[in-house]
């Protein structure tokens, strides 16, 4: 990683004829230029958290040795897990695993990568509007969080009439308990770059970018290599690579896109969306590493063909499972499968399973007792909860939840990129809510949740601050117990710990 040295930024700006304090601003927004030389990064992602991290931290200050604890690093299934002052991984645990090769798979992580390109082939013999014709038939959802319709914003892309179109991949994977683009990059660069080809085809664009993160430099040198061996195949697409530099923020899309023109990683206002008004002004298709990386199976072998995949939604899903379980790892399985399923797939769970979340921390917590239901966009939103990018972590009876809320409140504050005073003081309130509950027994520090989630949720830019209070909201209706047990009862009127403090699903 560069120096962030004042002749580094001095120059910067008079290149790009702005105010060296813009320049400043935009510099100390990225972690990773920040904190530039400060030693041990250690993870404190919920999965390292329960496995040690906190420890490590401790004995690294007891020994005097320079550390920052940082948000998640994206290695859920080594944890614990840091990075040396030059991005190199340090991990406690072992690699996770992968399903066996299977070409039935749409991605197959354990398959050998195909650099043959028939896929594209196909898409250029069946034209663009077969292609996206196609694409909707699988009823491809987003596999990076929301689960949007892909084929919506492909012909939403292609139908603009202005000529200049872009591609951007988003691989800069950050949330919690979400290590899947990683895999993908790492085994099958081929399956996404050939995704990305047959989605520019399809959209008319002939410039694309890979955003990737930036501790991931093996994915990169692998996506590296793979590109230029698909050079032959690919005719005039010209794709770029570009770091990000640790802004967890900078997986909302259009985030992304305010990073790769130079500036702070700040999300837009929408509309417009990136489809009509993208990079640079200009139409754009965002998609994440995996919803790509199933294009080429869907071209091979037909829409219908992966849509009979899933089972309570079309295709497969590569599912990240960490935390308290002996076979952390990703596993490729039909959408829809529930928390059980995927325990017996990872060899069941260390200890008594009590809670888990389903996507990451901005899906809140589950109790153990809804391990028997789907694992999809629409069931697990109907329950107040989200698949997001199917980041599981699962938690076992050792685990006090209250103090799980308060570690995943902790990375919403420090995760805030601050441009809207919702998320950017909502998330401080939240966790200091907690503090004050847990460290001093303040009956009446909970008494406005109600309040600060509605004003994170309606007022908040983007899907950060939207989902910052579920980790704490979910925590107190499903396990109560865990936060009568650190405060006295509530007097005054205030919300009690044992009742949730805002409306049941």
């Amino acid at each position: 990683e560069p120096e962030l040295t004042p002749e580094a930024v001095r120059r910067i700006a008079r290149q790009l004829d702005i105010p060296e304090a813009d320049a400043w601003g935009t510099a100390r927004f990225y972690g990773l230029l920040r904190d530039k030389g400060a030693g041990t990064r250690v993870c404190q992602s919920i999965s390292c958290r329960l496995a040690g991290s906190d420890e490590w931290i401790a004995a690294l200050r007891d020994a005097g040795e320079p550390h920052v604890a940082v948000s998640c690093l994206g290695q859920c299934d080594r944890a614990p897990v840091a990075l040396d002052d030059d991005l190199r991984v340090l991990a406690r645990g072992r690699p996770g695993a992968v399903m066996p090769a299977d070409d039935s798979l749409p991605i197959d992580l354990g398959g050998v990568d195909d650099a043959r390109y028939a896929a594209l082939a196909r898409a250029r013999e069946m034209g663009a509007a077969a292609v996206i014709d196609e694409i909707d038939a699988a009823g491809l959802q987003g596999r990076g969080g929301a689960g949007f319709p892909a084929a919506f914003k492909w012909r939403a892309v292609a139908a603009e009439a202005e000529p200049v179109h872009y591609v951007v991949v988003n691989a800069d994977e950050g949330e919690p308990g979400t290590f899947k683009d990683r895999e993908v990059m790492r085994r099958r660069p081929h399956r996404l770059i050939e995704g990305l080809a047959i989605a520019a085809e399809a959209v008319g664009a002939r410039q694309a970018w890979i955003y990737i993160r930036g501790e991931f430099h093996e994915e990169r040198a692998s996506l590296e290599r793979a590109l230029d061996e698909a050079r032959p195949h690919l005719g005039d697409l010209e794709i770029h690579f570009a770091n990000g530099h640790g802004a967890y923020i900078c997986g909302e899309e259009t985030a992304l896109l305010e990073s790769l023109e130079g500036r702070r990683g700040m999300p837009r206002i929408k509309p417009p969306y990136p489809t009509r008004h993208g990079l640079w002004g200009k139409p754009t298709l965002i998609h994440n590493v995996e919803t790509l990386a199933c294009v080429p199976y869907i071209v091979r072998q037909g829409g219908a063909a992966f849509r009979a995949l899933g089972r309570t939604e079309p295709g497969t899903k590569l599912y990240c499972i960490s935390g308290h379980v002996r076979q952390p790892g990703v596993y490729e399985l039909p959408l829809g499968v529930t928390l059980d399923e995927l325990l017996e797939v990872a060899g069941g769970p260390v200890g008594t399973p009590r809670a888990f979340s389903p996507g990451g921390a901005s899906s809140g917590f589950l109790p153990i007792d809804q391990s028997d239901q789907p694992l999809d966009f629409q069931g697990l939103a109907a329950r107040g909860s989200m698949l997001g990018s199917a980041g599981v972590v699962v938690l076992n009876d050792t685990v006090d939840m209250a103090q799980a809320a308060r570690w995943q409140a902790v990375f919403f504050e420090e995760e805030s990129c601050g441009q809207c005073a919702p998320c950017r003081l909502g998330t401080q309130v939240l966790r200091k809510m907690l503090d004050r509950y847990l460290d001093h027994g303040d009956p009446d520090a909970l008494r406005h949740l109600e309040d600060i989630a509605f004003e994170l949720e309606e007022g908040s830019i983007c899907g950060l601050g939207m989902v910052a209070h579920l980790p704490l909201v979910t925590a107190i209706r499903y396990f109560p117990g865990d936060f009568a047990a650190r405060a006295p009862a509530t007097t005054g009127g205030a919300s009690s710990p044992t009742s949730p403090p805002v409306d049941q699903p």
